[in-house]
């Protein structure tokens, strides 16, 4: 029950296919109470909803009343399940999946419920890649101009960001382009129906809207990629809210939605891997957290600026005020295991995880983990969805290499780990080379349930794993900041020490093992920089599209 001596706040995290809310206690960051809703839409890849308008290759949508339907379901469930009286919340927080962009009116109407027969009136998620063209074109002009924001996003920027996106519905639907009054992030979005108030975050605006010193590229730049597309910064806002910041007071309809006060504090809005830092308590310099899901990202904050190749980006304020904040990624992560179980895997393994009453992942890792390394004879390239670091070229694809008729499904999954480990290390790497120290790695996200895939991941860093505390970081960060903008803590630091949850050292690398991986380590490099140039990867993608165009 609601002791009356606590207050208490909301986190919820929009994810790619759930939204979550968690009741977190203010004094210690206890997580008293959870409640998932599952977005009836789920990631719209194929027709839009209620429609026969089927979407091209590499094209991933939302919808925004699966996000309204996690405050009016997710929130008010979750107060239940904790036994807390609403009364008693004195804020909300909120994190999104990035970058995830919407064209609205100027009163915050998404294009897609009022043009839902048009793909690009519909909120692009992080995760739409048809864009790549478009950036392709930004980041030559950009190269060739010598703009001087490019070195802080690692030399190129993603077909997943803001400009990419936007530049993509002006050239394929000028007329939804015209329409739109507002592109916003999702993150945004959600702050704006839960306050009536238009802000937008800085952590979006700087790692996905290209805002750099103050700016955004210029109106020349734009135009010189295409004439219509010089006005795009005039519907981003342009005052920048501070994380933890208060972006407003729920508002009468938001306090009907979730069954919270009206007038409490709303935080301002902020991305799921970036707002984990704070859950992790990894908010100090040379603390890189990799959320593991689905995708990977990669945040860690410094004192210093560098430029380091193929990250996602650096911003001042980016993570939290006063630091600057690193971004860098894998594309799917978390994908390429689901992929191979759904695509891949015969029968006779499914029957079998049944009778063990166990998943088919799980049975497929217990098989991979009695093996010694390398002794599956593969080596594969973690490029299923991409590659956003340090290539950022969501054009590439995966490899396997090594592969016979003795090659068994749990010798590919194990391979496939592998290689998300190794990926991973390569981004280590690169950030150490930049002069940017990772002094701790914490692991944040679903895939730290599975204990072989951490350990490999221990022994392919040759470095401790040090854990989050919490299985629902994305909502606790949330939470923390919301604890932060209500005024309970004086700054994110404070309130993560104090909310904030983390085991040191949880992993430790098996040395016989880690010089087992150096090996396979050299040939993933041999193999990631031999494809890095994509030209083969990019000619076989090119003949899958006019094959199914």
């Amino acid at each position: 029950m609601s002791d009356n001596n606590e207050r208490y706040v909301i986190g919820v995290d929009f994810g790619t296919l759930s939204g979550r809310a968690v009741v977190v206690r203010v004094s210690d960051g206890a997580e008293l109470g959870s409640a998932v809703h599952e977005y009836t839409h789920g990631v719209i890849e194929d027709v839009l909803p209620g429609t026969t308008v089927r979407l091209g290759p590499d094209w991933a949508l939302q919808s925004p009343e699966d996000w309204r339907d996690v405050l009016r379901i997710a929130v008010p469930k979750a107060l239940a399940v904790a036994g807390v009286a609403p009364a008693d919340v004195i804020g909300i927080g909120t994190d999104f999946t990035a970058c995830t962009m919407l064209p609205t009116t100027a009163d915050g109407a998404p294009l897609s419920e009022l043009h839902p027969d048009r793909p690009h009136a519909w909120p692009k998620l992080w995760k739409h890649h048809a864009a790549q063209a478009q950036a392709d074109r930004i980041n030559a002009l950009a190269a060739e101009r010598g703009e001087p924001w490019l070195p802080r996003y690692g030399g190129k920027i993603s077909s997943e960001w803001e400009f990419a996106k936007g530049l993509q519905a002006l050239e394929e639907d000028p007329e939804i382009y015209g329409l739109a009054e507002r592109w916003i992030e999702a993150a945004d979005w959600i702050i704006w129906q839960l306050t009536g108030v238009e802000t937008r975050n800085i952590c979006t605006a700087g790692y996905k809207g290209i805002h750099q010193d103050g700016r955004y590229p210029s109106q020349d730049f734009l135009g010189a990629l295409n004439a219509g597309f010089a006005g795009f910064t005039a519907t981003l806002g342009r005052e920048l809210a501070r994380l933890g910041g208060l972006a407003g007071r729920l508002t009468a309809q938001a306090a009907q939605w979730t069954r919270l006060p009206e007038g409490i504090a709303v935080a301002v809005g902020n991305v799921d891997a970036h707002v984990t830092a704070a859950a992790a308590d990894a908010v100090r310099p040379g603390q890189m957290v990799a959320i593991m899901g689905t995708s990977t990202c990669h945040i860690m904050s410094s004192g210093e600026l560098a430029e380091v190749p193929g990250m996602c980006g650096v911003v001042r304020d980016g993570i939290v005020p006063g630091l600057w904040g690193y971004e860098a990624g894998q594309s799917a992560v978390g994908d390429i295991f689901a992929w191979f179980v759904e695509t891949s895997v015969p029968a006779a393994y499914s029957e079998r995880a049944a009778e063990l009453g166990i998943s088919v992942h799980d049975h497929l890792t217990a098989l991979a983990e009695r093996q010694e390394v390398g002794a599956h004879g593969l080596v594969a390239l973690d490029w299923h969805g991409g590659n956003r670091s340090v290539l950022v070229d969501h054009n590439l694809s995966g490899v396997i290499v090594g592969q016979t008729l003795a090659t068994a499904p749990e010798d590919v999954y194990r391979a496939l780990i592998e290689a998300t480990a190794f990926g991973a290390r390569v981004i280590v790497e690169t950030f150490e080379a930049s002069g940017v120290p990772v002094e701790e790695f914490i692991v944040a996200g679903g895939l730290l349930k599975n204990r072989f895939l951490m350990q490999v991941y221990s022994d392919v860093l040759r470095r401790p794993l040090s854990v989050i505390g919490s299985d629902q970081g994305p909502a606790l960060g949330s939470a923390i900041h919301a604890a932060v903008a209500a005024g309970a803590y004086a700054d994110i630091t404070e309130a993560s020490a104090a909310m904030g949850k983390r085991t040191s050292g949880a992993y430790v690398p098996d040395p016989r093992r880690a010089d087992a991986y150096d090996r396979l380590y050299a040939e993933y490099r041999h193999l990631h920089d031999h494809f890095a140039d994509g030209g083969l990867l990019h000619r076989l993608r090119a003949i899958r599209n006019e094959a199914t165009a």
